[in-house]
C-alpha cells in the first residue's frame, strides 16, 4: 500500500483541481467518457503496431453504470489500462498528459489515426471531483503479467494506492456522488448528458442502470442492449459514401427540424489542417428565422459547444450544422478557444468553402440557385456586411428579383451608363409606381427586407458613383415629360392646393407624367427616408428626431391628367373635395393612412359617390 501527495506542476497553469475546473458541472461525464474512449483508441493503435496481443474480433466498449441506491456512477472501459506506475505518472503528477506522452512516443509523420486521441488523462479526470466526494480508479494494464492497481482519493490532495480488484484489461472509475450533486443520480439526467456530449464518440458507449429490468421481446427474451452513440457519424465519412437521404436523415435527427434543408456543404479537409463537418442551409420561414441557426463544434467527435464564434464566422451561425476540428487549440476546460491566428485560418477556410459551394450552384444549376434565393439572400447579404473577403468571393453571384419577376445581377441592371438603381421596398404599396415604370419599359429591383436597408448603403460604397433610390423617391425622365419652367397656371394650381390643404409649407411640383391616369404622386427623397429609418431603428427615444422628417416629401401634380386640368372649372365645394381626395390618394399610394386621416377619407369618398346620383 502506498500513500502520497498529488503533485501539481505550476508551469502547467493548473490553479485548481476540483470545484472550479469547468463552468458546467455536467462536463465531468464528457471528460471521463472521452478519456475512456482514448484508452480504447490507444489499445487499437498498439494492436496495429503489434505491441498488444488483442483478438481481431475484440468488442471495444465503454459502459456507464448508474447505481442510485449506492449513490455511485461508474465509467468502465476495456482499453489500454494502467499499472500503478502509470497511475502515479498520469494522475498523481498532474503536469503530465497521458495523451501527449502517448502521441510523442507512437505518432509518426502523417499518422492521422493517432491524431484521433481525444483527451488528456490527468486534468479532465479531476473534473470528477466537481460532483464526487470520493473517486476510485481500478485498472489493469494490457501488458501480460501486470498487477491491477487501485487509486482512491477523497477530494483532498492525499490519495491511497493499493492492489486493484480488476481481473480484465481496462479501467473502472467509480464516483461516490456528493450530497450537493445528487441530480447526477437521475437516470434521465445522465442519459441527457451522454446524448449531448458523447453521441458521436468513436467507441460504443452503453448506459446501464442497476436494478432496472432489461427490455424483453414478445417472447420474454431479453433484447440485446444497443449503444447510445453512433461511432461513425456522417461528417466523418467521405462525401462519396453519403447519399442525399443520409444527409437529410442526419439533419432531421440532429436538429429536430423536419423541413428539408435546401442544400448542404460537406467539409472534408486534411491540409493545411484537419477539418470535417456538414453545414446545412435551412429553409427559412420568415426573415429572421435565420437567427435560429445552430452550428455544433466537435473536437474528435466530442461535442464542445454550440455556435463558437471564434471558429464559426458569425454570419455562418445562421446555418445549421456540425464542424469537427481536432487541431483546434483548446484551453484547460476544453470549452473555449484561444483566439489565435490558427483559429482565424480555420474560420477563413470555412468561409471560403461556403462561398465556393454557392458559386458552384450558381454556375452549374442557376435555376436551383434562383429557387433558393429567397431563403439564402439574407444569409449572403449579412455575410457581405460582416466579412469583406466573403463579399469579394460572392459579389458576382448576388442576384436581385426585378419588377418583372426575373432575377438579375447588379451589373445586368446597370448595363450601359446607368448610375441610378431604382428599387421597390413594398410591391403592394408601391404598385402604382411599379406600373408607371413597366409602362415605360423601365426596371427596378425588389428589395423588401430590413436587411436590404443596410445592404443598399453597403453596395453604394462598392459601386463607383452608383446611387440607390426607391421607386417613389424621384420622378425618372422615363416616366415624366422633361421638367419645364413653372408657368403662371402652374403657380396658381400650387396655391390652390396649399390654400385648400391649409399647408403653406407643403412642397408641390407640377410635372407632366406620361401616365395620364394618375392625378398626383407623393415623393419622399431617398436621403430623408434613410434618415427616418435610421432614427426609427434607434428606438422610441429618438422618435422626436424622426418627426423632423415627417413632412420631407413632395406632392407632384400631373399636368397631363384630366382632373388636374379641370380643377379650375369646379365649384368651390367640389374643388375642395377633389383637392383633398387627390392628396389622400397620393398619400395612400405611398403609405397607408392612419386613424383620423382614414376616417375623413372614407367620409369624403361617400360624399363623392353621393354626387353621382
Amino acid at each position: 500500500m502506498a500513500k502520497g501527495n498529488i503533485s501539481v506542476d505550476s508551469e502547467n497553469l493548473f490553479p485548481i483541481i476540483k470545484k472550479w475546473l469547468y463552468s458546467d458541472k455536467d462536463i465531468f461525464l464528457r471528460e471521463l467518457v472521452s478519456n475512456a474512449c482514448d484508452a480504447v483508441t490507444k489499445l487499437k493503435k498498439l494492436a496495429v503496431l503489434g505491441e498488444a496481443d488483442i483478438s481481431a474480433d475484440e468488442q471495444y466498449k465503454v459502459t456507464v453504470t448508474l447505481d442510485k441506491d449506492a449513490k455511485k456512477l461508474i465509467i468502465s472501459d476495456n482499453g489500454i489500462g494502467m499499472n500503478a506506475e502509470e497511475i502515479d505518472k498520469y494522475i498523481n503528477q498532474i503536469a503530465f498528459s497521458g495523451a501527449s506522452d502517448f502521441l510523442a512516443k507512437y505518432q509518426q509523420d502523417g499518422d492521422k489515426e493517432n491524431s484521433q486521441i481525444i483527451g488528456h488523462f490527468g486534468l479532465g479526470f479531476y473534473s470528477a471531483f466537481m460532483v464526487a466526494d470520493k473517486v476510485t480508479i481500478d485498472s489493469l494494464s494490457y501488458r501480460k503479467g501486470e498487477k491491477s492497481a487501485k487509486w482512491v482519493c477523497d477530494g483532498s490532495m492525499e490519495y491511497d494506492m493499493t492492489d486493484g480488484e480488476r481481473t480484465e484489461r481496462g479501467t473502472t472509475i467509480t464516483l461516490d456522488i456528493a450530497e450537493d450533486s445528487e441530480e447526477f443520480l437521475d437516470e434521465f439526467k445522465i442519459r441527457e448528458i451522454l446524448n449531448k456530449y458523447c453521441a458521436y464518440l468513436p467507441t460504443e458507449i452503453y448506459f446501464e442502470v442497476v436494478g432496472k429490468e432489461k427490455e424483453k421481446d414478445k417472447d420474454g427474451n431479453e433484447i440485446d442492449q444497443k449503444p447510445i452513440n453512433t461511432t461513425n457519424p456522417l461528417w466523418m465519412r467521405k462525401p462519396s459514401e453519403c447519399t442525399d437521404e443520409d444527409y437529410k436523415e442526419f439533419y432531421r435527427n440532429t436538429f429536430m427540424d423536419f423541413n428539408e434543408p435546401l442544400f448542404w456543404i460537406h467539409l472534408n479537409v486534411d491540409y493545411p489542417f484537419n477539418l470535417k463537418g456538414i453545414l446545412y442551409f435551412p429553409k427559412l420561414n420568415h426573415e429572421f428565422a435565420g437567427t435560429e441557426g445552430q452550428v455544433k463544434l466537435f473536437n474528435n467527435q466530442v461535442f464542445v459547444a454550440d455556435n463558437v464564434k471564434e471558429v464559426i464566422p458569425e454570419f455562418l451561425l445562421l446555418l445549421k450544422g456540425v464542424v469537427d476540428c481536432p487541431d483546434l487549440p483548446l484551453n484547460v476546460s476544453r470549452s473555449f478557444l484561444q483566439n489565435d491566428g490558427y483559429v482565424k485560418k480555420i474560420s477563413s477556410h470555412i468561409t471560403k468553402k461556403v462561398a465556393d459551394k454557392l458559386k458552384s450552384i450558381y454556375k452549374d444549376d442557376k435555376a436551383a440557385y434562383e429557387r433558393y434565393w429567397s431563403d439564402i439572400d439574407i444569409f449572403i447579404k449579412y455575410g457581405c456586411l460582416r466579412d469583406e473577403k466573403f463579399y469579394e468571393r460572392v459579389k458576382d453571384i448576388i442576384i436581385y428579383k426585378d419588377i418583372n419577376d426575373k432575377y438579375i445581377t447588379i451589373d445586368e441592371y446597370l448595363e450601359g451608363d446607368k448610375k441610378t438603381v431604382y428599387y421597390v421596398s413594398d410591391e403592394k404599396i408601391q404598385a402604382q409606381y411599379i406600373n408607371m415604370f413597366k409602362e415605360q419599359g423601365q426596371n427596378a429591383l425588389v428589395m423588401p427586407s430590413v436587411m436590404d436597408t443596410h445592404f443598399i448603403s453597403f453596395m453604394e460604397t462598392k459601386l463607383d458613383g452608383v446611387k440607390f433610390e426607391r421607386i417613389d423617391s424621384s420622378i425618372s425622365d422615363a416616366v415624366s415629360d422633361e421638367k419645364k419652367d413653372e408657368t403662371d397656371k402652374d403657380k396658381e394650381l400650387v396655391e390652390q392646393f396649399k390654400n385648400t390643404l391649409n399647408d403653406d409649407s407643403l412642397k408641390i411640383e407640377v410635372r407632366g407624367l406620361k401616365n395620364a391616369q394618375i392625378p398626383a404622386l407623393i415623393l419622399l427623397s431617398e436621403q430623408s427616408r434613410r434618415m427616418q429609418e435610421m432614427y426609427k431603428s434607434m428606438g422610441q427615444q429618438m422618435s422626436y428626431m424622426a418627426n423632423m422628417f415627417h413632412d420631407e416629401f413632395t406632392l407632384v401634380l400631373n399636368s397631363n391628367n384630366e382632373l388636374i386640368q379641370k380643377i379650375d372649372t369646379l365649384s368651390d365645394e367640389d374643388k375642395t373635395l377633389a383637392i383633398e381626395h387627390i392628396y389622400d390618394l397620393a398619400k395612400i399610394s405611398n403609405a397607408p393612412l392612419e386613424g383620423e386621416q382614414m376616417t375623413k377619407f372614407i367620409e369624403r369618398s361617400q360624399k363623392l359617390l353621393g354626387k353621382l346620383f
